[in-house]
């Protein structure tokens, strides 16, 4: 049903017990720093993103998900098998679930930081895996907030796949989230003086 899972979040509250219930189903699970690192600490096998891509992260972080391995498996429709030839074609696999939440740039932008301070708290791999995985939300759960793990966690406890009105209602979610975002990105950006 649901063989690998992305977790990649900068609130960790509540990863671990996804993490456990993830593992405990077979759910193969791709990390990346602090989360594969937290994840570790509780005894849950992690594969780094950096490992399953075959590339490290590069320029102190900036670039770590971005890779068609990793996108190929968010956005391969699982019933077209052109899709999948293509993701199989790289070395890919599909990725189920994507759990994400963005760096505080509210929360940093409330600071009174420089400009080029502020540049560095926009998320930019994880808010393209929350569109991609909410653009395919047919086939992908997306989660962006720890209170939306627990209906997520009951359904895999109960081997039962997680209702289309649910994967949608989590999808428009994450889309009213990442617009919320840019709307302080735009607003904080042009609050500086050129």
């Amino acid at each position: 049903m649901y063989h690998m899972a992305l977790l990649s979040v900068s609130d960790k509250t509540g990863i671990v017990s996804l993490a456990k219930v993830l593992h405990e189903h077979g759910i193969k699970i791709l990390s990346t720093g602090g989360t594969a690192n937290l994840l570790c600490q509780h005894d849950i096998p992690v594969l780094p993103i950096s490992t399953y891509t075959g590339f490290p992260e590069i320029m102190g972080g900036r670039v770590k998900t971005l890779h068609p391995k990793v996108f190929g498996g968010i956005l391969a429709r699982r019933h077209l098998s052109g899709d999948m030839k293509d993701l199989e074609a790289i070395g890919g696999k599909p990725i189920d679930i994507v759990a994400v939440n963005l760096y505080p740039f509210e929360k940093m932008a409330e600071k009174g930081l420089t400009e080029d301070q502020i540049l560095e708290y926009i998320d930019i791999g994880g808010v393209s895996l929350i569109r991609a995985a909410a653009k395919n939300y047919k086939d992908v759960v997306v989660l962006i907030e720890p209170t939306d793990y627990e209906i997520v966690m009951d359904y895999i406890s109960q081997n039962k796949k997680i209702p289309l009105k649910i994967r949608k209602e989590l999808a428009l979610k994450a889309f009213k989230r990442t617009y919320l975002y840019d709307k302080v990105i735009y607003e904080t950006l042009a609050s500086y003086s050129l």
